[in-house]
């Protein structure tokens, strides 16, 4: 058996990158996966017949993830179309860089709107239906900025660094309901916006890394499994650095 058959999960941000490849993931082990973006394009569609050749029922949802209102009726939606909720994964994000002094008002705002204000959407969201079950488990995509900092990203190491708390404190006031949260922590991932970076960036980034290379979304997929699954059944609260070593 699977680990994850017949069980649901909600992944955001998840057409491409870490969050497609986190759906793939539990979809391999058996989950149902409902999956959100901002807009359902032809990446959304390539995401979602992906999913369906690995023999689940999938569908993506176009949502701001940042809008109070608008996640709660998808989150509805999806109950209607799944009937219930077991896994959420709060991967939808953006950056917008610059120096804090540069920093303007609406690139702070945006970040933190749809990094952090998202996971408290999709959590206040779907977590009666998970208390309802008593069980379920909520993952947050964070960052090793998030634990450490980062010069030029104030806004985004901010965002990730509240969710990291946030998950904890899920932790703290959902584990006598049988819910588990927890946040990943991911380091330098080869992905479409870092393989953009020149080619001397990418090598200075790996020199600093023990492992010496970038992370796939892969490495990153195989940790949102096991927080999925009942392999992590008393692990709550936790970070987990996803990052070849580079942080210690």
């Amino acid at each position: 058996m699977k680990l994850l058959e017949g069980k649901v999960a909600i992944v955001t941000g998840a057409a491409r990158g870490i969050g497609k490849a986190v759906a793939l993931k539990l979809a391999s082990e058996g989950a149902n996966i409902a999956f959100t973006d901002l807009k359902i394009d032809e990446n959304g569609l390539a995401t979602q017949a992906e999913l369906e050749t690995l023999g689940v029922k999938a569908k993506g949802y176009a949502s701001n993830a940042a809008n109070f209102e608008e996640t709660h009726n998808v989150v509805a939606e999806i109950v209607k179309d799944f009937g219930r909720i077991d896994i959420l994964v709060n991967n939808a994000g953006i950056t917008k860089d610059g120096l804090m002094m540069r920093m303007s008002e609406s690139q702070w705002d945006a970040v933190l709107n749809v990094n952090l204000k998202s996971a408290f959407n999709f959590i206040h969201a779907c977590s009666p239906i998970m208390m309802k079950q008593r069980s379920g488990s909520i993952i947050n995509m964070a960052s090793v900025v998030g634990v450490h900092g980062n010069a030029g990203q104030c806004n985004y190491a901010s965002s990730k660094a509240g969710m990291i708390a946030l998950a904890k404190s899920i932790a703290q006031e959902l584990g006598s309901r049988g819910i588990r949260a927890n946040a990943i922590a991911p380091g330098f991932i080869i992905t479409d916006m870092t393989a953009a970076l020149p080619e001397n960036v990418r090598e200075e980034w790996c020199k600093k890394i023990p492992l010496r290379r970038g992370g796939t979304p892969e490495d990153v997929a195989n940790i949102a499994l096991f927080l999925a699954s009942d392999l992590s059944a008393y692990v709550s609260g936790q970070v987990i650095q996803v990052d070849g070593g580079m942080n210690m």
